[in-house]
């Protein structure tokens, strides 16, 4: 007989998310040692495997975590603080001055704890995150429990903990030196050129260097909006994915953010070179940057995820707002109705967005011997009655507040609704009284003409 295993969620109605599994009723999932031991069907004929623990999941549909395949934690201190802007004047006038005066690793780590406790709590389990003083973030989201991929961002102007835009290269070493021997394999720590507006082929050529001598992704916001496209060809005579292309960028371990405004043809170099997307739909609505040519990225064989981009630019680091969202827009921009079926949206926000960030052997899906990284709806809500299609339901009625429950590598982080690994009224009360102090600062900021 086997050793009992640590935890057995069962009864659920269960979803793989491996390609073509129906789902499973009454199903269960065997943890033991961070990993999944066994998913299956309950056998009435026949005992559940023991545990030393049980979850019973009753009226709970069960899936892998989701994987948000693009963030900024720390921008949860601007939201709703830059809305209603040009991508141009929202980085210009607020978010910058903001992130180069105002933000001390002190606040990125308040901030990105601040987005752990939202993440957590709508059921992203993994986060690739891309942002400056990422140390913090790194040692925020690692002690909150969750996965992620920390990417040291790299500009070439002064940033936030690099002043001299010189030392950038050198401090982004430092960073994934240090991350390099994370002992659980939660944490990948990597780079994140910010665009190639604002690196250099130089900076562009040398932090991609750094990156694949590690095997590790890169990251790097790429054809966001018409004026990034436009200075571009000015500057270089290319369109932002040919400009990386010629500079030798673009590859299986790079990943397009974005990805708004690519040609037919560049939709095949990206398919050819093996390039992964991060498609960011409500970001890309609500900055009015435009609509990613999602399905013909999908037809042309490039692996998409699901990113939220920063609370600045979304307002909610919350994917099933995006699943919702990316289902309908592609429907309406190609008038098809069939566009982005549901299952597939459910897809781009799990085992999609696991291959995008190069951890498909880790999570995605529920199989023997990956994670366990999984959550947990509650299906008893009115908006959620009747059940007849389950990925219908996560992508046209589900919302972040139905998580109740979520595992990430075999340890609770939420249980019904409670957070585990965070304080959260005492986090809660320090971010307002620092959110007092940025109010205050923007408000100065208002009233001098220094920053424009």
């Amino acid at each position: 007989m086997p050793p009992p295993c640590d935890l057995l969620v069962h009864d659920a109605l269960i979803l793989t998310l491996e390609p073509e599994a129906a789902p499973l009723f009454p199903g269960f999932v065997a943890v033991s040692g961070g990993r999944i031991r066994e998913v299956g069907v309950r056998d009435p004929d026949r005992p559940l495997p023991e545990a030393r623990e049980y979850l019973d999941a009753a009226g709970l549909l069960v899936l892998p975590g989701l994987v948000n395949t693009h963030c900024h934690a720390p921008m949860v201190w601007f939201r709703g603080l830059a809305d209603d802007l040009s991508l141009k004047d929202w980085l210009t006038r607020l978010i910058f001055p903001a992130e180069g005066r105002w933000l001390t690793p002190q606040r990125v780590y308040l901030g990105a704890r601040l987005a752990a406790a939202e993440l957590i709590r709508a059921g992203i389990t993994t986060v690739a995150d891309g942002y400056f003083h990422e140390e913090e973030v790194r040692r925020a989201l690692a002690e909150a429990g969750l996965r992620a991929v920390v990417a040291q961002g790299v500009v070439d102007f002064p940033a936030p903990g690099v002043p001299d835009p010189k030392e950038n290269l050198r401090v982004a070493r430092e960073f994934m030196d240090a991350g390099a021997d994370e002992p659980e394999g939660l944490l990948t720590s990597t780079l994140f050129c910010h665009s190639p507006y604002t690196c250099g082929p130089e900076t562009l050529t040398a932090a991609k260097d750094l990156t694949r001598a590690r095997g590790l992704p890169f990251f790097i916001h790429l054809a966001e909006t018409q004026g990034e496209v436009a200075e571009c060809r000015a500057k270089t005579g290319l369109t932002p994915a040919r400009y990386l292309d010629r500079l030798g960028l673009l590859d299986e371990a790079t990943v397009a953010v974005h990805a708004v405004w690519l040609e037919p043809e560049e939709v095949e170099l990206l398919a050819l070179r093996g390039v992964k997307v991060s498609h960011c739909p409500t970001s890309n609505c609500k900055l009015g940057s435009g609509v990613a040519p999602v399905p013909e990225l999908l037809a042309a064989g490039v692996t998409v995820g699901l990113g939220t981009d920063g609370a600045a630019s979304h307002n909610r680091l919350d994917l099933f707002s995006d699943m919702a969202l990316a289902a309908r827009l592609h429907k309406v921009h190609r008038q098809d109705p069939t566009v982005l079926p549901a299952a597939q949206a459910v897809a781009l926000a799990t085992r999609e967005g696991a291959r995008v960030l190069g951890l498909e052997h880790r999570v995605g899906t529920l199989t023997p011997g990956k994670a366990a990284d999984l959550i947990c709806l509650d299906l008893q809500q009115p908006h959620l009655v009747p059940l007849y299609d389950p990925y219908s339901h996560l992508v046209y009625a589900a919302g972040a507040a139905d998580v109740r429950h979520v595992l990430v590598n075999g340890r609770w982080l939420m249980k019904d609704r409670r957070l585990l690994t965070l304080p959260w009224p005492e986090l809660a009360s320090r971010v307002r009284a620092e959110a007092r102090d940025l109010a205050a600062f923007l408000a100065g900021l208002a009233s001098g003409p220094d920053y424009l």
